[in-house]
């Protein structure tokens, strides 16, 4: 069976709904600007044609927030396994053998067809080696430019995992600025490599158009100076 693309909150609930008693379903929240998503759209598709028995499910997370948000989801490429209503397990990265085995775990058919060693050999040729420097440098930029006010932070806006993030969050929120976040405790490699590419070693980081505007001090002196600040600084393409 291939993976059903979710077009809506309606459809997600019916298909859900429909096999909540039955049948194993794998969620795949995925976005198009997530660079680990390109492989791992391939490993969720070859899965998915080996095991006609799970029901496979691909959602765009910037499209559909609202499936996001009932999931908590943070950052891409993000799993979840569900059976009975109850969540079994969660993944967060782009790990190819750890979803695998994640679904032999929990598969009620153990049968190892032609099919499904087809598809681990497919999806073995399709794991990269590690993240090269450039390869991170790209995916960083293209991070920081996913939407126009980006908020690297520990946690989630409506769970964060430090003051300061949480403070930050505040500020946005009060001036009701819409912005974009990720979760860099979900991901060691753009936590590690933020530093780096913006120079500035501690979260939370702020960055509007793509360019770094700093952490949580920096952005209320500039909001003293200009209380105007995040109007203005959109306004500079």
């Amino acid at each position: 069976m291939s993976v059903v693309e979710i077009e809506s909150e309606e459809q997600f609930s019916k298909l859900t709904s429909e096999v909540a008693r039955t049948r194993l379903i794998a969620l795949y929240f995925h976005t198009p600007w997530a660079s680990p998503c390109i492989q791992m759209n391939t490993v969720f598709a070859t899965l998915a044609g080996a095991n006609p028995e799970i029901l496979f499910l691909s959602v765009n997370a910037d499209d559909h927030s609202e499936i996001s948000e009932l999931f908590d989801v943070s950052s891409v490429p993000y799993f979840i396994l569900i059976r009975d209503g109850t969540i079994l397990k969660e993944l967060s990265g782009a790990d190819p053998k750890e979803f695998v085995n994640a679904l032999a775990e929990f598969s009620t058919v153990s049968t190892e067809t032609p099919e499904k060693q087809e598809s681990k050999a497919a999806v073995t040729s399709v794991i990269p080696e590690e993240e090269s420097e450039e390869e991170l440098r790209d995916r960083l930029t293209k991070l920081t430019s996913a939407t126009s006010i980006m908020l690297f932070m520990k946690g989630t806006p409506s769970a964060p995992q430090c003051g300061f993030s949480r403070q930050l969050v505040a500020i946005l929120r009060e001036h009701q600025v819409r912005f974009g976040f990720f979760d860099i405790l979900k991901d060691d490699s753009v936590r590690s490599g933020l530093k780096k590419f913006s120079d500035w070693p501690t979260f939370p980081q702020l960055y509007i158009n793509g360019e770094f505007q700093g952490g949580l001090d920096i952005i209320k002196e500039n909001l003293e100076d200009d209380p105007n600040f995040f109007q203005n600084a959109l306004g500079e393409q």
